[in-house]
């Protein structure tokens, strides 16, 4: 399974009868799903379906899903307004001493305004269930269109990242072969340290000093930090190459990068070293910038 990226779009458009369907999905990174539905009027019913829909193959990012439908034809019919004439017939009977008895022509009675309505006619239940099921299938099509092109851009993120963690792991490798960490080297500069303190301050406890000394090489030793980095290179290479909802795990890995590469400046007693750890901060910063993509 490929990873997924949050950004991407997609477009549905199809006809059903005298409808023409389109829907059109944008998404966006997020640190959740929030979806942000536009359905035409009288087809709210429709949003706990779109909403399910939508979660069952996303997980993050912030989506805005919009459906247009609009009739080729208008199809109209007129609706008699019952009340309006049993009050004109009504009146007309109340009156009859009065106007004209002869029986009212169809023409005087729709130039009555509020007999007759002219309006758009409105489906069955059947046909209006059917319309919804076209509607529904249309909304599928766009959303297995817009996670191709998640998955696609979700790739290529992949790759990138993968060449980042590569880095990561060199220049751990570089920390850790530095001639600054060898037993020999840090004894060789804490002994030339002792000496120098000894020498300008002859009261000085030797026994203590070695003491002190003992545990700042300990203080300053990177083992544990490379450890770390090494453990978490192949954590990240994993999920890499596993793919799914990563993001979150990954941005998690990122941070503890950081921490690393900022114990191994903060402890550094080498110009090399830190050199090498500053290099560390830029290439995890990237990575995590670029975690920030992946659902």
């Amino acid at each position: 399974m490929s990873p997924q990226s949050m950004t991407g779009f997609a477009r549905s458009e199809g006809t059903h009868g005298r409808y023409r369907i389109v829907w059109e999905l944008r998404s966006v990174n997020g640190k959740g799903l929030d979806l942000r539905l536009r359905l035409p009027p009288g087809l709210e019913r429709l949003e706990p379906d779109v909403r399910r829909l939508v979660a069952e193959r996303f997980s993050r990012g912030n989506i805005q899903a919009a459906l247009s439908v609009a009739a080729s034809e208008t199809k109209l019919e007129a609706v008699l307004n019952r009340d309006a004439l049993d009050a004109i017939l009504a009146l007309r009977s109340q009156l009859g001493d009065v106007i004209d008895p002869a029986p009212l022509r169809l023409d005087t009675l729709l130039g009555i305004r509020g007999i007759v309505d002219i309006r758009e006619a409105e489906d069955s239940d059947a046909a209006a269930a059917a319309r919804d099921t076209a509607i529904q299938e249309g909304l599928e099509g766009a959303l297995v269109a817009l996670k191709q092109m998640r998955e696609s851009e979700g790739a290529a993120l992949a790759e990138v990242m993968s060449a980042q963690v590569t880095r990561i792991s060199e220049l751990a490798a570089v920390v850790e072969q530095d001639p600054s960490r060898s037993p020999e080297e840090i004894a060789r500069r804490l002994s030339q340290q002792v000496a120098a303190l000894l020498q300008d301050g002859a009261s000085l406890d030797s026994t203590r000093l070695h003491a002190e000394a003992a545990l700042l090489a300990t203080k300053a030793d990177l083992r544990e930090e490379i450890d770390r980095l090494k453990a978490h290179v192949a954590a990240a290479t994993e999920l890499l190459e596993k793919g799914g909802p990563i993001g979150r795990r990954l941005d998690f890995l990122a941070q503890e990068f950081n921490r690393e590469s900022n114990t191994i400046c903060s402890k550094s007693n080498s110009a090399a070293v830190t050199s090498v750890g500053l290099e560390l901060k830029v290439v995890i910063d990237q990575f995590r910038e670029q975690v920030q993509n992946l659902e």
